[in-house]
């Protein structure tokens, strides 16, 4: 049980530095996005901002997974 106990701690907070990383990482984008675009640009630039920040995260797990297959890290599921 204390292993378990263990696990579970360091999988919560892992995930809660994930989160607070994200957090900031949305916040500096949105400033540059803010300093680039004009103030009026509206629904639009969100939905692009949108597509930009989701084509770049789905870019940078699937060459995470590529580099994590290369070492050998999927084999640990099996």
């Amino acid at each position: 049980m204390h292993r378990a106990f263990l696990k579970q701690t360091q999988t919560l907070v892992t995930t809660a530095f994930g989160l607070i990383a994200a957090l900031a990482w949305n916040t500096a984008i949105t400033t540059l996005v803010h300093t680039y675009l004009p103030t009026g640009s509206g629904l639009a630039m969100l939905f692009l901002y949108a597509l930009v920040v989701t084509a770049l995260a789905v870019f940078v797990g699937m060459t995470l997974a590529r580099a994590a297959a290369k070492v050998g890290l999927d084999d640990e599921k099996k």
